[in-house]
Parts: C-alpha cells; sequence; structure tokens
C-alpha cells in the first residue's frame, strides 16, 4: 500500500496537503448530504489540483474575463471537484448583468449544504447558479461537446480580433471526461469535428479509471481510445498514474507546444484512489462512504479522523500565491493591451465589449427586407436564409451552420468576406457540422457560452438527435438559435421518416425554449427580430420546405403582432366574431382562405396567427383575452402536426384539424388532400364548431 506522501509522486508537502483538502472536502460534503459521488474528485484531486494550480490561465477575482482559460468538467456527477477548486482559489461570484461582486462564488457553508434545495453546490454543476461554472454538466459526454464550441469559439475570436503586436485572445479549452462520457455518441461525434477542423488551443483530460456505474467497466467498454482518438487526428499523450504531478505537468506541457490538432491526455487513475478499503464499490456507485470509512481514510492521508470539512492553514493562501497572483498578473496585463487596442480599433474594441455582455450593435436591425403582398409567395427557409444574411452583416458575431443541409436550411452567409470556419481558415463564419446534429447542438452550446451568437439548422425532424442539447441550452439560458426547416408532412415524397409530426408539441413543452413557426416571409421578418433581442433563451425558428402566400398587409394586420406570440390577423365586423380560427406557420393561410369562404356566407370569423404559444404565455392575461375572448367557444384550430397541446386554446367545443399519423410519402398537394388540409375542411370543421356551442 502506498503511503499518503507517495500519493502524490512529485510535488511539495503543501501540495500534498492541498491535494488531500480537495479530497476530504469531496468525502465531508457528500457524506453530509448522504448522497452523491465522492470516487471520481479523491481521484482526480492530483490532476486538477495541478491543472488549476500551475497551468490554468483564470483569475479567481475575475471568472469571467474574456480570455480565460475554460476548465470543463464534463463527468459533472464529480461536481464536488468544481466546488472545492472554486472555494480553495477564492472564486468571486458575477451576477446576470455581468457584474462582479466582492463575495465568494462558492463559500464553506455552500459546501457544507452540497445537493440541498436553494444551494450554489447541487448535484452537477449548473451555469449561471454558480460563478466559475462553465457550462451545465451531467449528462455524460455534453461537457466535452460544449468545449470542441469553446475553442471553436477562442479561435474565431482569434482570427477576428487579434492585430499585430495586439493578441486579444488566444485561451485553451480543458475538459476533464470519463469512460461514461467517451461511450455517450456525442462525444464521437464532437472528438471527430475537433480533429477535423485542428483545434489546437483544445485538451481532453480523459480519467481512465475503469468504473462505471454498473461495475468494472470492461463488461460494455473495451475499445483503444488512444487509437480511436489519433483516428480523429488527435495528439494523444498519456499519464500512467493519476498522483504523478511530475507526469501530469508533462502531458500539459505537451499539450500546450502542440499548435496543429486537439489533444488527449489518458489519466490512469483508480476511483477513489488513496483509500486502501472501498476502491470498487460505494466509490463506483455514487455513494457515501460511510462514517468509518471515512475515519480510515482520513487516517490514511495523515488527517484528523474526527475533523469535518477542515481547511489546513495555508491552503488557501497556496493557491492564492498559485493560480491567483498568476491569474491576476495575466488579465492585469490583458487590461493594459486592451486599453491600447481599444485606442487603435475603437469599432472592434466596441464588437468585443458588446459580444461579452451580449449586446447588439448600433444598426444591427438595418436594412432588413420587406416582402409585397404576393398569392404564389415563397418559402419561410427562403425568406430566413435573406433575412438571415442582412442581420449577419449587421452583427459580426452572428455565426453557424448546418449538419450537412445548408442548401436546404438556407443558412449558408452568402456577402462578401463571410467564409468558411475551416481548419487552417478560423476567420471564416459559415460552418460545416456535418451530419452531427447531437455534436452540432453541443457546439453550439459551448459557442454561445463562448459569447458568440451561434446558429445551426437541420431537418425539424432531425431536432430529435439535439434534444439533449436543446434542453440544456434552455436550463442555461443562452440565446442559442436552431433554424429548423421542412417542418411538416409539406415537404412531400421523403415521408415519415422525414415528416415532422410530434416535434412541435414535445419542443414546446421544453420551459424557456421560444419556438416560432412564422406563417409568411414578412412574419419571419418580425420573428428574426425577436430572436436577435433575446439574451437568456434559446429560439427555435421552424420554416416551410413549400411556398407560402405572403399576406397583403394593407388588407391584414401588420406582421409586428409576432413579438406577442399571437395575434388578430382577421377579425369580424365590431370585433364580435363567432368563430375563432387559429393556426401557426403555413396553415395560417389556410385559415385566412377559409376565413374569406365563411365572410362569403354571412359567419363571422376571426383568424388568429399563433407563431409562438411561450411568447403569448407571457403576455398578460388581457392581452390574452383579447385575442382569445373567453366567451367565443366556437374555435378551429389547424396545424399539420400532432395536436397535442392545442385543448388548452380551444376548451370542450373546440375543433382541430391536425395529424394522428406519422404521414405518408406523396407530393404535397396529395397529402394535403389525404390529411385534410383545404380551406373547405377549415370552413365545414367551423361550421361544426359553431353548432356545438349553439
Amino acid at each position: 500500500m502506498v503511503t499518503s506522501e507517495q500519493s502524490v509522486a512529485t510535488g511539495s508537502r503543501l501540495d500534498l496537503l492541498s491535494i488531500n483538502t480537495i479530497r476530504t472536502l469531496s468525502m465531508d460534503a457528500v457524506e453530509q448530504a448522504n448522497s452523491g459521488h465522492p470516487g471520481a474528485p479523491m481521484a482526480l484531486a492530483p490532476v486538477a489540483y495541478t491543472l488549476w494550480q500551475q497551468f490554468l490561465r483564470y483569475d479567481p477575482e475575475d471568472p469571467i474575463w474574456p480570455n480565460r482559460d475554460r476548465f470543463v468538467l464534463s463527468n459533472g456527477h464529480a461536481s464536488m471537484l468544481l466546488y472545492s477548486l472554486l472555494f480553495l482559489a477564492g472564486v468571486r461570484a458575477v451576477n446576470p448583468k455581468y457584474e462582479r461582486l466582492g463575495e465568494y462564488a462558492v463559500t464553506l457553508e455552500d459546501i457544507k449544504h452540497f445537493r440541498q434545495i436553494n444551494s450554489k453546490t447541487p448535484g452537477h454543476p449548473e451555469y449561471r447558479l454558480t460563478s466559475g461554472v462553465e457550462t451545465t454538466t451531467g449528462p455524460l459526454g455534453q461537457g466535452v461537446g460544449n468545449s470542441v464550441g469553446m475553442a471553436i469559439a477562442g479561435k474565431w475570436m482569434e482570427a477576428h480580433f487579434n492585430r499585430p503586436g495586439l493578441e486579444m485572445f488566444n485561451y485553451n479549452v480543458y475538459a476533464v471526461c470519463g469512460d461514461g462520457d467517451m461511450m455517450e455518441g456525442v462525444s464521437s461525434e464532437a472528438a471527430s469535428l475537433a480533429g477535423h477542423l485542428k483545434l489546437p488551443n483544445l485538451c481532453w483530460i480523459y480519467d481512465a479509471n475503469q468504473v462505471t456505474l454498473d461495475g468494472p467497466a470492461e463488461w460494455s467498454f473495451s475499445e483503444d481510445v488512444r487509437a480511436r482518438f489519433k483516428g480523429y487526428g488527435w495528439n494523444v499523450t498519456g499519464v500512467s498514474d493519476a498522483n504523478d504531478m511530475g507526469s501530469l505537468a508533462e502531458a500539459f506541457q505537451n499539450f500546450l507546444a502542440t499548435n496543429d490538432r486537439p489533444t488527449l491526455v489518458i489519466v490512469d487513475s483508480h476511483i477513489g484512489y488513496g483509500s486502501p478499503h472501498k476502491q470498487d464499490t460505494n466509490l463506483a456507485h455514487g455513494e457515501p462512504l460511510g462514517e468509518e470509512e471515512v475515519r480510515l481514510v482520513k487516517k490514511f492521508y495523515g488527517w484528523p479522523e474526527e475533523a469535518k470539512f477542515l481547511i489546513p492553514d495555508g491552503v488557501r493562501e497556496h493557491f492564492r500565491e498559485g493560480i491567483g497572483k498568476r491569474g491576476h498578473e495575466l488579465r492585469k496585463k490583458w487590461m493594459q493591451l486592451f486599453d491600447e487596442y481599444e485606442k487603435k480599433y475603437p469599432a472592434l474594441a466596441d464588437h468585443l465589449n458588446r459580444m461579452q455582455h451580449r449586446q447588439l450593435p448600433d444598426g444591427w436591425d438595418k436594412n432588413l427586407p420587406s416582402f409585397p403582398p404576393d398569392p404564389k409567395g415563397i418559402a419561410t427557409r427562403e425568406s430566413s436564409g435573406k433575412v438571415l444574411n442582412v442581420l449577419a452583416q449587421n452583427v459580426p458575431w452572428l455565426m453557424g451552420g448546418s449538419a450537412d443541409l445548408a442548401t436546404s436550411n438556407k443558412t449558408t452567409l452568402k456577402f462578401e468576406g463571410a467564409g468558411d470556419f475551416q481548419a487552417g481558415n478560423y476567420g471564416g463564419r459559415n460552418f460545416h457540422f456535418g451530419v452531427r446534429e447531437h455534436g452540432m447542438g453541443a457546439a453550439l452550446n459551448g459557442m454561445a457560452l463562448s459569447k458568440l451568437r451561434a446558429y445551426g439548422g437541420t431537418f425539424f425532424n432531425f431536432s430529435d438527435y439535439m434534444r439533449p442539447t436543446i434542453r440544456l441550452a434552455a436550463i442555461m439560458e443562452i440565446p442559442v438559435i436552431y433554424i429548423w426547416t421542412h417542418d411538416s408532412i409539406g415537404l412531400g415524397e421523403d415521408g415519415p421518416t422525414h415528416q415532422p409530426v410530434e416535434q412541435l408539441p414535445s419542443l414546446r413543452a421544453i420551459p424557456g425554449l421560444t419556438l416560432m413557426r412564422p406563417a409568411d416571409a414578412n412574419e419571419v421578418v418580425e420573428a428574426w427580430k425577436v430572436i436577435m433581442k433575446l439574451r437568456h433563451e434559446p429560439a427555435g425558428l421552424v420554416l416551410t420546405r413549400q411556398a407560402v402566400p405572403t399576406l397583403d398587409r394593407s388588407q391584414y394586420a401588420p406582421a409586428s403582432g409576432v413579438a406577442k406570440g399571437a395575434y388578430i390577423l382577421a377579425d369580424a365586423p365590431g370585433a364580435r366574431p363567432d368563430v375563432i380560427l387559429m393556426a401557426s406557420g403555413s396553415e395560417v393561410a389556410l385559415c385566412v382562405d377559409a376565413y374569406e369562404k365563411l365572410k362569403a356566407e354571412g359567419i363571422k370569423a376571426r383568424v388568429v396567427s399563433m407563431p409562438s404559444w411561450d411568447l403569448f404565455e407571457h403576455q398578460d392575461q388581457d392581452y390574452r383575452e383579447q385575442v382569445l375572448p373567453p366567451g367565443v367557444k366556437a374555435r378551429v384550430a389547424v396545424e399539420q402536426a400532432s395536436t397535442f397541446g392545442w385543448s388548452q386554446y380551444l376548451g370542450l367545443d373546440g375543433v382541430v384539424i391536425g395529424m394522428h399519423t406519422f404521414g405518408a410519402s406523396a407530393p404535397l398537394k396529395e397529402l394535403q388532400k389525404k390529411f385534410g388540409f383545404s380551406p373547405d375542411r377549415v370552413v365545414e370543421a367551423a361550421r361544426r364548431a359553431i353548432a356545438r356551442v349553439r
């Protein structure tokens, strides 16, 4: 058995004391909470300590310094490792307005309340809840996926902002991950993309402890990770003992010396290393050690056996003299450099400042198109592409791409100077994510966390491949933009495998996601205006493949009503309708046609365009009742999607025309006839709804 002195092969006794403080804090917090994972923090303590104390360019006094190195704990179940580091390094808190506060991000009291209600130390790290947490992790594979987006953002900012003698950006991204991260498919997509882009500022630290929740990793995982990553085009190095600080330092130096590809550092560890007893049982299954085992482990570490949450004298001061002093000097030099940069390049400095605060540049909405009335119209994906190209010229940090469908999604930026982001050309703004929807979503989150205004596109049906990353964007409150086209059975011959049916209602169920399905080209313009002003919400833009009529706004209400989520597009005389027709997207035109037919029959109808339920629900009750008066109970909803959810607007007497199957493979007009999406069907439904009420 190794002794506590031997458990860190190189380094001073103060290094060992600091490492064991991380370990014992983690044990004590998990024990007190009676919940959590003590093993990974215990095993990884020397790795994280070496990185933070010797290499990480990070100022604890300013955890949002733009050029800081990023530290991502992808195996978020090891959260106590990060909380211990934030506490010991003295990382300061920042509020939602990006103002630095005098208080600490994590206090000892916060650690004592690990996993408790209203705590800053939840079971898995949460961005925006705890300053110093770069991204919300826990679902395995997501953190490493985010790290690729952070590295992409770093390289783009280098290309865009740096000038000779004025290097504003050169940060690195470190992501700690485990066997579970390596097994998740998103990590493969992300690693493949990073290798293709040859991102030299990205370092993954793989904790190869050979243990999963079920038991030994060999039960389910036997691949050669080293060979896999070499195949991706990564630089791969290894450390045979997680406690060998000298070898760890050499591995990080190897990363810093590698300038043509990302680096994977494989660290061989044993979960709960240092404990002479429970090394594969409770530790692996994420359970507290138990009081007796805690005492034995502390004795092994040379720690007072009965002490809880002990911070030995000199440990916090040691961190202050290490990462604290180094980070302070680096940020101080950067701020001095920025002062000079601001004088020489005031426009770029202004952009940098605005980007960091999620603010838009002056004139961001200038020259936006206005579309004339046109019965034939254009597809909303087409009008979106036109709007996007104008906005991207006005907002230099608006950028993105598609999962191999840029031509279909109309996400390509075509103006002069837009360029492609590729290995060796990191200044381009068009991204080719390949057929990697999940990896794209994770990268977009990382880009948004780095303050780029990132968008990504695919067919709406394949939003299913992105769902975990969409959900996390909503949890983190970051303004990622999703451009989803081919939004209904209207895509035609590709059939049920490509025709989205359940996606609209299921995405509407995600709290905080602003989902928008505009009805025509001018609603698209207004939708983009709403989306661009979002600072803390992701948004999904759901667009048609087929042409939809561009409505005559001199005859119908202006499209600016989109900003309220739903608005009265066409109304009955005296605003006293007998029936309300409501729809989103392409089906609004069907309701308008039905409205005109009903009017010719003397039936008073109202058409309500509902591009965003989320925005509508944020309006006050007076407005909602103005649009949907409680006294008008005859209502019809029309949407080429599952009918789930419409009942909240229809009531007991309403009628819904929607999808009850997965669609079919056929030309558009045949599909519309087969599934009943026609003005006559809407008229018939309106009559039926009125009859029910009467």
